[in-house]
């Protein structure tokens, strides 16, 4: 059985259990989180199709993710998290879908959807089932914590990482999964991890950022991509949001809203040089 082991541990997150439970609940009460910590209901509310949430260290965006986890545990558990994330390291396959076994984390260990992971696999014409992807990358990771908090281990994920993050390959990611999900029978939330612009100034980013999140609320996933072209935006995981955007479409999507929009310059009072983080939700009703 493969066992995939933190890698974000210790420098994006705290690495002792005590410590990150700590942590992760003073991100909800931060003055930028939603201000209260929530509990995990015990009913499932299948009422949201899935979130962007963002992937930077948990004192720069943490609280701005915690608008979305909010919401998880307010809908309860799922059967499986499916998590696309940006493949920053350029290792392994182009889509490459975790194949089996589990992720670890300090606060416990996750199970692998394997049947889900082939499914897709077998529905998509780019993905491939490949760990290799996922070794040292930490777009996924950072967001098992936030699951482990609020539901132990009694769910099951799917890490999707995507190197090639075109509107085609993502259309056709969101047609698989669509496809592998109905046959199956699952309930599902889908979590696309992305940050927005990187290293610009705040006034720059925040300029930038409106208008890709305007074509994210628009539920308009080529045009969330010529203006990431075009504008020169470095949101770095375009195509797990294109993937959501078009998988929330097959799914009569009625309401996408922004639930919180910050830069690393409202945390830390540096404004020169910031990265943005929007939490996005995308639902039924």
């Amino acid at each position: 059985m493969i066992t995939r082991k933190p890698a974000a541990a210790g420098y994006f997150y705290e690495s002792d259990p005590d410590e990150l439970r700590r942590r992760i609940s003073s991100l909800f009460t931060h003055r930028l989180g939603p201000g209260r910590l929530p509990r995990a209901s015990s009913e499932r509310r299948r009422e949201s199709i899935g979130y962007v949430v963002p992937h930077a260290g948990y004192i720069y965006s943490g609280p701005i993710a915690a608008h979305v986890y909010t919401y998880v545990a307010n809908e309860g558990r799922p059967d499986t998290f499916i998590i696309l994330g940006p493949n920053h390291t350029g290792y392994g396959a182009s889509i490459a879908v975790f194949p089996e076994g589990e992720w670890a984390s300090p606060l416990g260990s996750v199970a692998i959807d394997s049947e889900l992971s082939k499914e897709i696999v077998s529905e998509s014409s780019f993905a491939k089932l490949d760990a290799v992807a996922h070794e040292g990358e930490h777009s996924i990771e950072v967001q098992l914590p936030f699951l482990l908090y609020f539901f132990g281990s009694t769910f099951k994920i799917v890490p999707i990482a995507m190197l090639y993050q075109a509107p085609q390959v993502a259309r056709d990611l969101a047609k698989a999964i669509h496809k592998a999900v109905d046959r199956l029978g699952r309930d599902v939330v889908v979590i696309a991890s992305s940050d927005m612009t990187h290293y610009e100034p705040h006034e720059v980013a925040v300029r930038k950022d409106k208008l890709a999140i305007n074509k994210i609320l628009s539920l308009d996933p080529e045009g969330l991509y010529n203006v990431v072209m075009s504008r020169e935006i470095s949101m770095c995981g375009v195509g797990p949001v294109m993937t959501l955007l078009y998988y929330s479409i097959m799914l009569g999507c009625r309401k996408a809203e922004l639930l919180k929009y910050a830069t690393s310059g409202d945390v830390t009072g540096e404004k020169t040089w910031v990265v943005g983080y929007a939490a996005i939700r995308f639902s039924r009703i």
